[in-house]
């Protein structure tokens, strides 16, 4: 994770302050990071990782779900890092039941409504197949940003398309992000992503590779600097391992039964408030 901690050093050093929706923030604009798998898996070693949240979330995106009650459900827990979303002041109003999301990330993964209004997309499932019958094709992305029902969501997205790459028998994940959180968010993104690209380079038997983040407005709160000053002092720890059942051949299959991160050595917790 030298690459993340560069970066949030970058941004800590030399962004720009500024008055944001919810708050101050220091931030730089359009920055990249690369995270080679065969290296081990870009888990962050100088705070935990809350892999756990990490792996239900992801499944739920898989899912195609936009409620929240169903991804307590899955993380077993009765609280989520949505659950403040769904209980925002501002989505109540437009929220269909208690728990309700809107039209999120995994909706449109799965379900991204055509405008005859009868019709759906199941843009992963078709990239999926797609990787397998034309591994060269330069459509191979999904997209979270979906203009016309920006105000159906609770939350718009911030890790808004990835696309798919392959070479020499090997998978890559392209995922640009609107919005980064620097200290909450990036780590548990950079995280979610290389998941996600492990687990389709299994069902579509290919080696994971690169997985590429391309941060557009990156910044950290204020409120974090204390935080971020002491994560920047620690030094990081060797990576972990990602296993997956090897069981698991279709995306829809996973769970978190299947999903597990081994030889994960890391410092403690640091703990910040998230800003909704």
């Amino acid at each position: 994770m030298k690459q993340y901690l560069e970066t949030l050093k970058n941004i800590y050093k030399n962004g720009t302050d500024v008055e944001g929706r919810n708050g101050s923030v220091r931030k730089l604009f359009a920055l990249q990071m690369r995270f080679d798998l065969e290296e081990g898996f870009p888990a962050v070693t100088t705070k935990k990782l809350a892999f756990k949240a990490v792996a239900s979330e992801l499944l739920w995106f898989i899912e195609g779900s936009g409620d929240d009650n169903r991804l307590q459900e899955i993380n077993g827990t009765n609280k989520t890092i949505w659950t403040a979303n769904a209980e925002a002041d501002y989505w109540k109003p437009k929220a269909k039941f208690a728990g309700d999301l809107g039209r999120v990330y995994g909706v449109q993964w799965r379900g991204w409504q055509k405008p005859d209004g009868n019709t759906k997309v199941d843009q992963l499932k078709d990239v999926i197949e797609r990787i397998k019958s034309d591994p060269y094709d330069r459509r191979l992305i999904v997209s979270a940003w979906n203009p016309g029902e920006l105000d159906q969501m609770a939350l718009p997205p911030c890790h808004m398309m990835f696309q798919f790459f392959v070479a020499n028998g090997k998978l890559s994940l392209h995922m640009y992000q609107r919005s980064c959180d620097m200290f909450l968010g990036v780590p548990f993104n950079i995280a979610s992503y290389s998941l996600l690209l492990s687990m389709v380079s299994q069902v579509t038997d290919l080696t994971p590779h690169e997985c590429v983040l391309t941060l557009g407005d990156a910044h950290i709160y204020h409120d974090h600097f204390k935080a971020v000053e002491q994560q920047l002092a620690r030094k990081p720890h060797k990576p972990p391992s990602l296993w997956l059942n090897p069981k698991v051949k279709t995306i829809n299959n996973f769970t978190m039964h299947d999903i597990k991160l081994n030889n994960y050595t890391h410092d403690e917790t640091i703990k910040a408030e998230m800003s909704v």
